[in-house]
């Protein structure tokens, strides 16, 4: 799934483009309904506001060290997690309604704003961040590093902005959305160039059906049990009577999940590694 940038969502802009609004009204001796609609939008504890001081401290902060501009968008990413995002929706709706009471909409938002890229760059993260669907991970990787940049004026290392994202994830890993996008960052670095095509159909598989556990489960299963009867099969090939009773022992550890697991990322690793392990056998 992509994510487009929104200039009808992005807090941090509309926020810009009230202002220049103002100084626009000023300067025609009009008194500027765009001070009543950021003060009533804009202050006090609500939603949209908390939400507009992510904006303000990307803005505000340039020229930071990598490290605190890194710990910055960490801190940000996460205070958005804990927004009201049903209620952020509702409030960006009623702000451009307000605004449309004012101002033609194609005028207000065809004025020019400094730091647009940036604004827009988080509004594209955020959306990212707070989304359910399956989202492609290059998205992450190219507003981080817009923002990253904006941060610490400096050009980042998209290699290295892969792996500071694989770390900021592997801390929520919680469900397979999360190992979904590991493995996706890690397939832009070509790390699985060399993957058997049983390796490159379980790893489609777990992207596809990221979202049910239960398909998940019924497909390791599945696999599981092929891969079980492949080792006792080929076991009773091997001349080696060590050999064969390591092999008959691995054989029998291949157990069928439950309803109650859960299906993680270690899931996946065994049935790569037992994937390699039959492969071998093949070849003896």
């Amino acid at each position: 799934m992509k994510i487009k940038h929104s200039k009808f969502r992005n807090t941090g802009l509309i926020f810009e483009l009230l202002v220049k609004q103002i100084a626009a009204d000023t300067l025609d001796n009009k008194d500027s309904s765009a001070v009543k609609v950021m003060k009533k939008y804009y202050s006090g504890t609500s939603s949209l506001a908390k939400e507009y001081k992510l904006y303000e401290f990307i803005i505000k902060n340039k020229n930071v060290t990598q490290s605190r501009a890194e710990a910055i968008l960490s801190t940000i990413t996460e205070v958005s997690r804990k927004l009201d995002q049903k209620t952020l929706r509702s409030q960006k709706y009623e702000l451009i309604s307000e605004i449309k009471k004012y101002y033609d909409l194609d005028e207000f938002f065809g004025m020019q704003v400094r730091d647009y890229k940036p604004l827009a760059a988080l509004y594209c993260l955020l959306e990212a961040q707070n989304n359910d669907n399956l989202i492609n991970p290059q998205i992450l990787i190219d507003n981080k590093t817009t923002i990253l940049e904006h941060l610490t004026s400096a050009q980042q290392n998209e290699e290295e902005v892969k792996d500071t994202l694989i770390e900021e994830y592997s801390k929520y890993d919680k469900d397979l959305k999360l190992l979904t996008f590991k493995i996706l960052l890690e397939k832009f670095n070509n790390k699985y160039k060399s993957l058997l095509p049983e390796q490159k159909n379980i790893l489609k598989e777990f992207i596809t059906s990221v979202n049910s556990q239960s398909r998940l489960r019924t497909l390791v299963n599945e696999e599981m049990n092929k891969i079980a009867s492949a080792v006792r099969n080929l076991s009773a090939k091997v001349k080696d009577e060590v050999v064969k009773i390591k092999l008959d022992e691995v054989a029998k550890t291949i157990k069928p999940l439950s309803n109650k697991d859960r299906i993680t990322d270690n899931h996946l690793v065994n049935l790569m590694q037992y994937y390699d392990l039959v492969n071998e056998l093949k070849s003896l």
